[in-house]
This record gives C-alpha cells, structure tokens and sequence, in this order.
C-alpha cells in the first residue's frame, strides 16, 4: 500500500474503490458530508487505473490528489493491485487487510457485487476476505487486528435495491467539483457509460431519485448486507 494523499491515521471511513474516480461517483457525497461533520474519512484505489482508454496512472493519481483536497479527506492510498484483474486472492486479501488494520476504518464502502464490471465485483469478494483477515488474531497479516463495524454496497454500473439512503443536497457543489477534478475521463470522448462527458448529469439523474424515496432532493444510495442498529431518535429525522 501506498499513501496518495495525506497521513496514514484511524478512520472513520473508508472507501474502496477499483479504479480512481470510482468513490467520487458512488459514494463521494457522502465522504464529503463525513469530513465536514470532523469525521475522517478516505479512499483507498484497489488499482491505478492502468488499463483504461483515457490518461496514464501518473495523470490519474494526480487527479486522486486534486479530488481528495476538494472532498476535504484525510487520507487516500494505493494498494496497486492489477487493473482488469481485481478479484478474490489471497495475496490481495492479505494486502488489504494489512491497508485495513493500518487505517482502522469503522466503516467500509464497498463496490455493490450485483456491478457489471468485472473489477467492481472483483473488489467486493476481494473485500469480503480482506475484512476477515484483518480481523483475525492469527491471520498472517502485518498490524494488530482490526473488525469493521459496518459495510455498506455502493451503486456502481448496475441497479440496486437500497436500504440506506443519504442525504447529500448540501455537497453536490463539492461532489461534482471532485468528479470534475478527473478531467482525463470527464473532459473527453464518449468511451463507455461512465467515462462520459455527462456523467455529473448521468449520476445526478440516480441521486434525484433516491432522494424522491426520502423526501430529499439528492440522496447516495447504499445497501447493507447486515441490520443496522440505528438510535431511536433517527427515526423522526435527528
């Protein structure tokens, strides 16, 4: 693992992320709300990227750079694992959980398994053997051991059945302006369905309609495979 940005320190949460951008656009709303409520939050890419049509990985993580000041995180790495190739190994586990027993994160945003792209389900199994490791006592992994609280799916490539939903009307400056600081991929041809010019407008469309479920105008959608324990007072909105 490799710092991008940052410090390495605890966390509160952090998101994992096959390629650079790919937080931004799934769950980027919600880390910038995390970081100004003074809960440190960051993004750790599985890969640099380095398969991609569009920039070179040296461009992109200088993008991860600009987009990380802009969300206000506190941390961003690099596990540099093989682009195109993210899946379920014991080596990338290994490394993972060693990344996670470093940042000690609360909660861990994960790519939803129900993506299309190969790395984006890659990275979710990838994920699931990496959150046990880290917490295992005899695991060969470097750090003291460390257990997520709680894992929550992000939309990504594919539609979703939600069971979280955040509001985040008050960041969306902030959230396209990260998003827009990937210019490699947002500043030129067409090339896929989320390597697009539009893809601010795109994404919006999705968080309008999550938040017309919620009474909210935008929300980020996740999914939690496990019930959350939420304080009563949540529920009339505190």
């Amino acid at each position: 693992m490799r710092t991008t940005f940052g410090e390495v320190r605890d966390l509160d949460a952090l998101c994992l992320a096959p390629h650079p951008d790919d937080a931004e656009i799934g769950a980027g709303g919600t880390l910038i709300r995390l970081a100004r409520d003074g809960r440190p939050a960051g993004i750790l890419e599985m890969s640099r990227g380095e398969k991609g049509t569009l920039g070179t990985p040296d461009v992109r993580e200088a993008e991860c750079a600009v987009a990380a000041k802009i969300m206000g995180l506190a941390w961003r790495g690099q596990l540099e694992l093989p682009d195109g190739e993210l899946r379920d190994t014991q080596e990338g586990a290994a490394k993972l959980a060693a990344t996670l027993r470093l940042v000690r994160p609360r909660v861990l945003f994960v790519p939803h398994h129900a993506d299309r792209h190969p790395d984006h389900f890659g990275t979710y199994h990838l994920a699931k053997r990496g959150v046990h490791l880290a917490a295992l006592a005899k695991a060969d992994v470097a750090g003291a051991p460390h257990r997520v609280s709680s894992v929550l799916l992000y939309q990504g490539n594919a539609p979703i059945v939600p069971n979280v939903l955040v509001d985040v009307a008050d960041v969306q400056d902030a959230w396209e302006a990260a998003i827009r600081a990937h210019a490699s991929q947002f500043g030129g041809p067409y090339i896929s369905e989320t390597v697009t010019p539009e893809i601010v407008e795109r994404r919006r469309a999705r968080l309008t309609y999550w938040g017309t479920l919620a009474g909210r105008r935008y929300c980020e959608a996740f999914e939690s495979e496990a019930p959350l324990l939420v304080e009563p007072r949540t529920l009339f909105g505190a």
